[in-house]
């Protein structure tokens, strides 16, 4: 119970209430000392809403004040209560004002109620309200909000002059950078510009992400540039700064960003994590690592999109200590391994080869999804366990989640690694028949692979024939490994000549096409096929392994010297050689290993 004197002056009592039940008694005070009740919609609270409504009806002369007291309150909830009081303000005969439009079109906004906010525009044309910045502003967001480009152009080139804030060319350039028309967003700036208007932080922002859209680094300096230039105070504006690191990686410019993010006077979560995920984006991944570890020695903790992100690196470095590690981190924290995390975390372990650790954190996930699936699927079919990648597709099907088409390509691998047909062949004509998925190339370069493979030359030539789409170097490459397999010299010319035109800078082909001359005794082709590589100045990528030890990766390539520990490295790598020998390597043509 709340106790009030009658001494007090109900001003000072509205503004001491924090629940419906004390707000009923203020009501019952001033109902029993005569006073007006008109005082209690001075107070607002989200538990009081439905209260003051039921009041407001009882009143006999409630004026627009009142009613914006409570639209503003609901407005902000995008309660769709907000509309009917608002039409209920108009048959009470009330005339809404310049803050009773904005609050109403907010809550249309959030609920996306466009033909409410259509007839809210026609009542504002009427009562000339829309020549208020602050209506035309809200009614330019929510068609923004709704979809309707042309509608929020329309609106913003009908209403020209000085009603045109800041705020009214930020709309009109988000609206555009949303519904993907970026270059119409840094042309509305360039506009803007000259309307001597000057832009703050959130144009900038908005600005910026436009650039990262069109992944245009020249446009993306200029802004950067002009930022400098007009000397804006955004020095402590650590969103600008996130979002022209944003900006840069997706560029292409890591050098840039590093400088941007290094020289920031204060950075946030998301600036480490603009860094480490733009990093592992770009392929950098010892580099995200590297400033996954800065971020931890300055004590900042990392969230779920660090985590993603540097598990993501872990995987495609083979780190899976450092991913056992971020592991741990999840569990010590109590951080749920469903939705992103945990489908990182088999992405990881399956790439680094712990495919039963990563199945059991599939098992372990409550809530999964098609990307869950699909990397266990893709996971699987890395490993060959074929016939558990199909198990899992099928589960995938029992519980009622759909595939996509990177489901198909791991249940399609799968199928091709363990010589599965007739099981790939019906796979890949219900991705159309049965899911509405049209296979793209990497689907049918699964199937020409999954021909190959089992020796069906034919029938991956008549695949590639019949596509309905241009078969690209993933498909010709699969057919060209098949001929290679197989002993299909003259078919792998033709294949050659396809990969010639389509990759001709690409050293892959040619040195698969010269070992299939060399494994068919035809030296002086293989040697011709060598020249030709020389001749346009083609080298051989040297392959790459590496191992981790104690949470280091080390790295070798062909001929490499550069590791301390080469000398012993060479002189192991002599003596198994050695032993190979001892057990019947034959060196000829194929290159094999034979053990007895």
């Amino acid at each position: 119970m709340v106790s009030i004197p009658t001494t007090t002056s109900a001003s000072d009592i509205l503004h001491r209430p924090k629940s419906v039940a004390e707000l009923k008694q203020i009501h019952g005070f001033l109902i029993k000392t005569g006073r007006p009740q008109t005082q209690l919609f001075d107070f607002s609270c989200n538990e009081s809403i439905r209260y003051t409504h039921l009041l407001i009806k009882h009143l006999e002369n409630p004026d627009t004040l009142m009613y914006n007291n409570i639209i503003q309150c609901l407005s902000s909830s995008g309660s769709l209560e907000t509309i009917v009081l608002y039409r209920e303000m108009l048959a009470k005969g009330l005339v809404p004002d310049n803050y009773t439009i904005p609050y109403v079109l907010k809550a249309c906004a959030r609920s996306q109620a466009l033909k409410v906010g259509q007839q809210i525009h026609a009542h504002s044309l009427k009562t000339a309200l829309l020549s208020n910045v602050y209506v035309f502003n809200t009614l330019m967001r929510l068609y923004a909000v709704c979809g309707l480009i042309k509608a929020v152009h329309k609106l913003f080139h009908f209403h020209q002059g000085p009603q045109r804030d800041l705020v009214s060319w930020t709309t009109l350039i988000q609206a555009c950078v949303k519904m993907g028309y970026p270059r119409d967003a840094i042309l509305a700036f360039f506009d803007m510009c000259q309307a001597n208007l000057r832009p703050d932080g959130m144009t900038l922002v908005i600005l910026l992400s436009a650039c990262s859209k069109l992944g245009d680094l020249t446009l993306g300096t200029k802004i950067h540039r002009y930022i400098y230039d007009n000397n804006l105070d955004l020095n402590s504006d650590v969103y600008v700064h996130n979002a022209l690191i944003d900006m840069y990686l997706k560029c292409g410019s890591t050098h840039l960003a590093s400088k941007v993010f290094d020289e920031m006077p204060v950075k946030n979560v998301v600036s480490w994590n603009s860094m480490i995920a733009g990093l592992a984006q770009q392929g950098k991944y010892k580099e995200a690592l590297d400033v996954f570890q800065s971020m931890q020695c300055v004590g900042l903790n990392p969230d779920d999109i660090t985590l993603v992100s540097v598990l993501t690196a872990c995987a495609n470095l083979g780190l899976l200590q450092l991913g056992k590690w971020v592991h741990a981190y999840i569990d010590k924290n109590r951080i749920r391994a469903d939705a992103f995390i945990g489908n990182a975390l088999i992405d990881m372990y399956a790439k680094c080869g712990s495919i039963d650790l990563a199945f059991t954190v599939f098992q372990g996930m409550k809530c999964k999804d098609v990307y869950s699936y699909t990397a266990m699927i893709v996971g699987l079919a890395m490993h060959g366990e074929a016939e558990r990648a199909l198990d899992i597709f099928s589960d995938m099907s029992r519980m009622g989640i759909e595939p996509d088409e990177v489901t198909f390509v791991g249940v399609l691998s799968a199928c091709s690694h363990a010589g599965l047909v007739d099981e790939g062949r019906k796979n890949f004509e219900d991705m159309s028949r049965i899911y509405d998925l049209k296979p793209q190339t990497e689907h049918y370069g699964c199937m020409v692979d999954l021909f190959g493979r089992a020796g069906l030359i034919s029938e991956a030539v008549e695949l590639i024939k019949n596509m309905p789409i241009v078969p690209d170097a993933f498909v010709w490459g699969a057919l060209l490994g098949a001929c290679k397999i197989h002993s299909k010299v003259e078919l792998g010319e033709i294949v050659m000549e396809e990969l010639m035109r389509i990759e001709p800078e690409r050293d892959g082909a040619y040195i698969l096409m010269s070992n299939i001359y060399s494994s068919a005794d035809r030296w002086k082709d293989a040697l011709k096929l060598r020249k030709t590589m020389k001749k346009k100045n083609m080298k051989k990528t040297p392959g790459c392994s590496s191992i981790e030890v104690d949470g280091e990766i080390h790295e070798f390539r062909k001929g490499d010297d550069s590791h301390p520990k080469s000398v012993e490295i060479y002189k192991l790598l002599k003596e198994m050689t050695s032993h190979l020998k001892n057990y019947g390597y034959l060196q000829g043509t194929q290159q094999r290993i034979l053990f007895q």
